[in-house]
């Protein structure tokens, strides 16, 4: 009798996990927060993980997915504390899942119909509170193109910032009216180990510079290379020329960790005629960064 109790137990477990499961396939209905949303990709990215449930071009669909419903969560208010604990539960289920267990294939089986149109996507926007970002798998062999990309005006100046090219490097390329031709570039983010979170004074009416960390909360990556002549596909809308500077690869990872609502800054230093320096400033919402990064990853 004892025995039987116990698989009864456990098949009631066992079926309240696929149930979760299963209802990431359900993941429009008007019932699902944010927080469910990534509570539930998580759990279906983690038990796909274990188990190999699915292809690299799948998993990296639902990863991309995970990580959009990630930014929904936040914007509408969970905390990165919060998430994180919703993120290890949903793991803690996955593992208690035998992979075997026939009801586990169906609601896999449920999530390849759910993302296999979304994996066969080649193009994505991601919009934002303030700005959007656009997200190209397409591949060329010979013409650099932005794979995952954000504009930006700042004064009469403009910018394109995010990742381009076959090797996926982080970039900023800028147009300036007046010719400047910057001698380096910053850039600058929250260091989420030395803050409790994000800057989000742009809540309260202000612009997209409000919502950038100060100084001395920030870390800061220097360009590791300055380009005075990029790729003409790299080049802002209808720029004729142009400054394109790489950053480290580090740095997409600090920001795919930020608060989709926060702000970057790209910082361009000019040298005057007089020997002083000028800084100007340019201002990039995080956004779905993350998701975007994801997407490009999908195969």
């Amino acid at each position: 009798m004892a025995t039987k109790k116990i698989d009864r137990a456990r098949k009631r477990r066992s079926m309240a996990i696929v149930f979760a499961l299963a209802s990431l396939c359900a993941a429009q209905t008007a019932a699902a927060t944010p927080s469910d949303l990534f509570y539930e990709r998580s759990l279906m990215s983690a038990a796909g993980a274990r188990c190999g449930l699915f292809s690299p071009s799948l998993s990296g669909a639902l990863d991309a997915g995970k990580a959009q419903a990630r930014g929904a969560a936040l914007r509408a208010g969970a905390s990165s504390d919060q998430l994180d604990g919703v993120q290890q539960r949903a793991h803690a289920k996955a593992a208690s899942v035998p992979c075997n267990s026939k009801d586990l294939g169906t609601a896999a089986g449920r999530v390849r119909k759910a993302f296999e149109g979304y994996a066969l996507l080649q193009r994505m926007n991601y919009p934002g509170d303030r700005a959007t970002w656009i997200a190209d798998r397409a591949s060329s062999a010979t013409i650099p193109f932005w794979r995952l990309s954000q504009p930006s005006n700042f004064g009469g100046d403009r910018l394109v910032f995010g990742l381009a090219g076959r090797n996926i490097e982080l970039l900023a390329v800028a147009t300036f009216a007046d010719g400047a031709r910057p001698y380096a570039a910053r850039l600058v983010m929250r260091d989420p180990t030395r803050t409790q979170g994000p800057y989000l004074k742009a809540r309260n009416g202000g612009g997209l510079a409000d919502n950038a960390a100060p100084r001395v909360a920030s870390r800061v990556f220097g360009a590791e290379t300055r380009d005075s002549a990029p790729a003409p596909t790299l080049l802002p809308t209808s720029a004729k020329t142009g400054m394109g500077f790489r950053f480290p690869r580090e740095a997409g990872d600090v920001i795919a960790r930020l608060d989709p609502r926060e702000a970057i800054t790209i910082e361009f230093v000019i040298q005057g005629r007089d020997g002083g320096e000028t800084v100007r400033r340019a201002y990039v919402e995080v956004g779905d960064f993350a998701a975007g990064r994801a997407f490009l990853r999908v195969s």
